[in-house]
């Protein structure tokens, strides 16, 4: 059983789902750092408790307490753990944090919690269902921004007929943002994901997202959907802010079926 360090839930979210939200950082106090909040903030803005994972932590709760999770954006992930050597681009991470993110993939698969895996997370959902990662992206645009600065590469996406992001945002085509290095392609999505979407801007066909279509709702994305430039401009937001809600409304139905079960 994974464990992990947790915040005090305040009275007035008791009756929100408890959703699990990876840290960047390991901070004090339930408190969050700066990158992981936008997470945080996005999932509270869609009516869902925002609660910390912490990697390399002792816990007080087991996963068994949590209505769904989300996998957060990041750093690299050891090619080891799909067993290959790694690229010489590749920045090593804390061990604790991959084994947090791929058992959390793992557990919400097993037990049926929904998952929204963005970015590092998404490449993480893939590994743990027995995927591997294109290591470096040589071509910088449009999968992160120039060199030297902190702006995000931005491109287009083409969502599969009839997926679950096609059902969320109710539109073929979306504008991201991106900003990564590592990447899933076609030939290295895992057994039993299936594309939901698609860029070949680029030079390079680079699976944008995709699900798990015999779980309630497991869904990886390479953009980041939580951060303010996606969600407070107008012609992007909409998007960004119905996939929140769509998971946060898959996190309630686990709920109500979590609850149900304990008064069983």
């Amino acid at each position: 059983m994974v464990r992990m360090t947790t915040a005090t839930p305040q009275d007035s979210q008791r009756s929100r789902p408890r959703i699990l939200v990876t840290v960047e950082e390991d901070v004090v106090d339930g408190r969050w750092d700066d990158y992981s909040a936008a997470y945080a903030r996005a999932i509270e803005a869609a009516g869902g408790e925002a609660i910390p994972a912490y990697f390399g932590r002792p816990s007080t709760e087991d996963f068994s307490a949590f209505d769904g999770v989300v996998l957060i954006g990041g750093d690299d992930i050891d090619p080891a753990r799909y067993g290959e050597a790694p690229h010489e681009r590749v920045d090593p991470v804390p061990p604790a944090r991959d084994s947090l993110d791929l058992a959390l993939a793992r557990l919400a698969l097993e037990e049926r919690r929904p998952l929204l895996a963005i970015c590092r997370g998404a490449q993480a959902l893939n590994v743990a269902c027995g995927g591997s990662l294109l290591q470096h992206l040589e071509e910088r645009l449009p999968h992160r921004g120039p060199a030297g600065s902190d702006e995000s590469g931005w491109h287009g996406v083409s969502v599969a007929p009839g997926s679950l992001l096609a059902r969320i945002a109710g539109r073929a085509s979306l504008r991201v943002n991106s900003r990564h290095h590592q990447a899933v392609t076609p030939e290295r999505l895992a057994p039993g994901l299936v594309e939901s979407g698609r860029t070949d801007e680029g030079g390079i066909v680079v699976i944008e997202a995709f699900e798990a279509p015999d779980h309630p709702f497991v869904l990886g994305v390479q953009w980041h959907p939580e951060r303010p430039e996606m969600l407070d401009n107008p012609a992007l937001g909409e998007a960004s802010t119905r996939l929140f809600e769509a998971f946060v409304a898959a996190c309630r139905e686990a709920q109500a079926s979590r609850q149900a079960g304990a008064e069983a």
